[in-house]
């Protein structure tokens, strides 16, 4: 069986990825998070008495834990999907997503190199740096076009600006040292385990409580959707056959306006949960100021991964929110978990200094 570490492994994607790579068999998981606000230990908690998985609470950048556990383990592989990812909160606080993003996946790369360059030649041939991105990184597109693995970088927020400090980083790690990495620019997932301060599980909870559904602007920011589990399936086709040095951009092919989505949670809900006073949920939209720099649309062009590695997604997006929607209605327990003290579904990023409206 093959050793895995996995960093950010109790966050959304990567609790999920987690969870499918251990379903499929074959794979041993060391699951190395910070547990900040997002991450959430309920999320692997059928893992309790696997003993293929071990959770160890610790930062990406602390370097004597990594090598630690480098030494320890001896893994044929890393996957980074640590960092912190909400726009919103890079707005209000944009330096604890440099310190993750970029001082962490710097200290994860420097130690992942020390550790390759010490493996016999058969097993540094055999090792792979996955470093898990977002489509983010390379800005808002107009209305035609999609974002390539040769899209310019042109990152809007402080979110999307220390992403693509880390991917540069790791492609310097590789061009510099040699090192065998691999990245994923991935658009937007949604699905299972999803920190409700994201605009699918924030919508559905508040929607299901009867209470005003925020939607920025005019709600005509495009985004393309992809649902998790097909994610975490292509991130690991990228792991066992991608060409190493190599980009591959992950898309749904689902290209959604913002309030198209909010009004398809709201038919949904009616359909399976109506309100007590017979209201249409979608009545409850309300139009709030914009999100400052909200770019207006993504939209990833995944021909690569599928021509070359054969990934193809399984779920459209109707199919995919139908799944997720009655997976938060069946697991309101685990979100009730979630909500701490640390959020309360309330709206951060609505800085005024500086902003521009966007209409």
């Amino acid at each position: 069986m093959k050793t895995l570490l996995v960093t950010g492994g109790a966050g959304f994607i990567g609790g999920n990825f987690v969870l499918d790579v251990l379903a499929l068999g074959g794979y041993h998981i060391i699951n190395l998070d910070a547990l900040t606000y997002a991450g959430n230990l309920h999320t692997l908690a059928s893992l309790r008495d696997d003993g293929r998985h071990r959770f160890v609470h610790g930062d990406i950048g602390d370097r004597a834990c990594v090598r630690a556990l480098l030494d320890e383990h001896a893994p044929t592989a890393i996957i980074n999907f640590a960092a912190e990812s909400h726009v919103d909160r890079s707005i209000d606080g944009p330096a604890a997503f440099v310190q993750t993003n970029v001082v962490g996946t710097l200290n994860l790369l420097e130690c992942a190199l020390a550790y390759w360059r010490a493996l016999p030649l058969d097993r540094q041939d055999a090792f792979r740096f996955l470093h898990v991105s977002t489509d983010e990184v390379y800005g808002s597109l107009g209305p035609v076009g999609r974002f390539t693995e040769e899209s310019p970088y042109q990152p809007n927020s402080p979110y999307s600006a220390s992403k693509a400090a880390s991917d540069h980083l790791v492609r310097a790690f590789h061009h510099t040292y040699g090192m065998p990495v691999l990245t994923t620019n991935c658009s937007n997932n949604y699905g299972p385990f999803q920190f409700p301060e994201k605009l699918i599980p924030l919508m559905i909870q508040k929607a299901l409580a009867g209470e005003p559904l925020p939607v920025y602007g005019d709600g005509r920011n495009i985004r393309d959707w992809l649902y998790v589990k097909d994610h975490c399936a292509a991130i690991l086709r990228v792991l066992e056959i991608g060409r190493v040095g190599e980009v591959y951009n992950v898309g749904g092919d689902a290209e959604r306006e913002n309030i198209h989505v909010v009004k398809t949670i709201c038919a949904l809900l009616d359909e399976r949960r109506p309100l007590a006073d017979g209201r249409r949920r979608e009545t409850l939209i309300t139009h709030v100021r914009d999100r400052p720099g909200h770019d207006r649309r993504y939209a990833i062009d995944a021909s690569k991964l599928k021509r070359e590695l054969g990934w193809r997604q399984t779920e459209s997006f109707e199919s995919g929110i139908a799944r997720t929607l009655d997976w938060y209605l069946d697991n309101q327990a685990w979100v009730q978990r979630v909500l701490d003290g640390s959020y309360r579904m309330e709206r951060l990023g609505d800085v005024q200094a500086g902003a521009q409206d966007h209409p």
